[in-house]
């Protein structure tokens, strides 16, 4: 009988010494291969385009790249905890990568919501609107409004929600670290005439094999860890049974059928 070693050893290798060749991860979107694009350090952050350098932190982060859909991702986020996030990228220094988040974004998308819809004043949903600035700003011009963000609701489920007739989600799909979750949530949560309004800077063009990624938007330290294609993104929502429109390559609507109140923006669906 061979030694207990051999036979622990025999397990741990089954074809022997020979090494076995890492699997790289699947696409979350196609399941396709996803190689390594590239490696960029965790404190890379979207305000660099303004001036702000962080000094670098030492920590690796690698990006995958779909070359059938072209979805780019951090595998190493879906392992994190809630507690991960809050301590290294939701933390008290997040504002200073990301200083329009608390206040400008969500008055600004507000703004946009009631030049848009202000008529009609659909029931609303702000998916991921952490401290509910853009649902009370609407709230204040009549609008029966609320918001949900998974990161900051826990204890909450989203099937207590309801459905609404209009979801938006301002910056939020490139947060997400499952995006199964993401479109689950959405699908739940609009109505079926409904429509959901939400904005993330589509990757056209900007992310390509055998190029490094020096994208903006790929920005580990902001917590840029999904970077969808057109494709990709259009993938994701025909698979939930929507229809995807894009406005410019960063403010999207998605639709099964357009409702009346939304004939102005989409007048040819």
């Amino acid at each position: 009988m061979p030694p207990l070693a051999n036979l622990l050893r025999a397990i741990r290798h089954p074809f022997g010494d020979k090494p076995v060749a890492p699997v790289d991860p699947v696409c979350p979107v196609c399941k396709s291969p996803s190689p390594l694009l590239d490696s960029i350090d965790f404190n890379k952050n979207c305000e660099e385009a303004r001036g702000l350098k962080l000094p670098p932190s030492g920590d690796a982060i690698e990006y995958r790249l779909c070359d059938a859909c072209g979805f780019c991702f951090a595998p190493e986020f879906a392992s994190w905890s809630f507690r991960d996030f809050e301590e290294r990228i939701y933390n008290d220094d997040y504002e200073s990568v990301d200083p329009d988040y608390k206040q400008a974004r969500p008055e600004a998308n507000a703004n946009l919501l009631e030049q848009l819809f202000g008529n009609s004043k659909p029931t609303h949903l702000d998916y991921g609107g952490g401290s509910g600035v853009l649902s009370a700003a609407l709230r204040a011009k009549g609008w029966d409004s609320r918001t949900y963000d998974p990161f900051v609701d826990r204890e909450l489920q989203v099937r207590e929600l309801g459905s609404f007739a209009l979801v938006t989600a301002f910056e939020v799909f490139e947060h997400v670290p499952d995006i199964e979750v993401l479109f689950a949530d959405l699908q739940s949560l609009v109505k079926a005439d409904g429509l959901v309004l939400f904005s993330t800077l589509l990757s056209d063009g900007e992310i390509v094999r055998g190029r490094a990624l020096r994208w903006w938007y790929a920005a580990p330290r902001n917590g840029h860890i999904s970077l969808f294609s057109a494709q990709s993104l259009r993938l994701c929502l025909n698979r939930r049974g929507f229809n995807l429109a894009s406005a410019s390559a960063n403010l999207h609507l998605a639709y099964r059928s357009v409702p009346a109140w939304a004939r102005h923006l989409l007048p040819a669906a």
